[in-house]
């Protein structure tokens, strides 16, 4: 099977893929891509969301009707709010996140993109952001958006990831390989 983006022909790429086809057809994939930005920030924001698409005994009529309420709550488009019902419908809203990640990727993809995701022990000022941006544009040899966020756990440096390539340059990780060596 063929696909966008290098993404694997696994179940959530085959579904981010179709939603893609579907929203390419309409002419409306940044305006999808935004509804699943605004779906991937209320997961991580929403405890009782991630609960919910998570749960095997809910029944898939109760999954379709939780799934077009915080589609409502969203604002979310025609397209993505039946998409979130196929999802419901197919018992798969548990693969959401991993689809929400495989349709950026292949929406970057089409435009020539390179998403990458990078944590820092600290938020980064926009002038570091933009640096860290361009070094990874030097070495992608293509557009780079960067998505942010904030791992306390980290200790300090960061941690990079582009596709299937992670770049950890974090404290925490030097840590726990110096007490490998140190253990002999």
């Amino acid at each position: 099977m063929e696909n966008s983006g290098g993404i694997k022909a696994s179940l959530q790429g085959r579904y981010a893929s179709a939603l893609f086809d579907l929203a390419s057809e309409n002419g409306t994939v940044s305006v999808v891509e935004s509804d699943l930005e605004k779906t991937g920030a209320a997961l991580k924001e929403s405890a009782d969301f991630r609960d919910l698409i998570r749960n095997p005994q809910i029944s898939r009529n109760a999954a379709a009707k939780a799934a077009e309420a915080v589609a409502s709550v969203l604002e979310l488009s025609p397209l993505t709010k039946n998409f979130m019902g196929v999802l419901a419908g197919n018992r798969r809203l548990s693969a959401l996140p991993e689809i929400i990640r495989a349709f950026a990727a292949i929406a970057a993809a089409q435009r020539g993109e390179a998403t990458a995701e990078v944590s820092t022990a600290h938020a980064l000022s926009d002038e570091q952001l933009e640096q860290l941006r361009q070094k990874l544009e030097a070495r992608e040899g293509r557009n780079v958006k960067i998505k942010a966020s904030v791992d306390p756990e980290l200790l300090g440096g960061l941690v990079v990831t582009i596709g299937s390539k992670r770049i950890d340059s974090s404290i925490r990780t030097r840590l726990n390989s110096l007490a490998q060596a140190m253990k002999g």
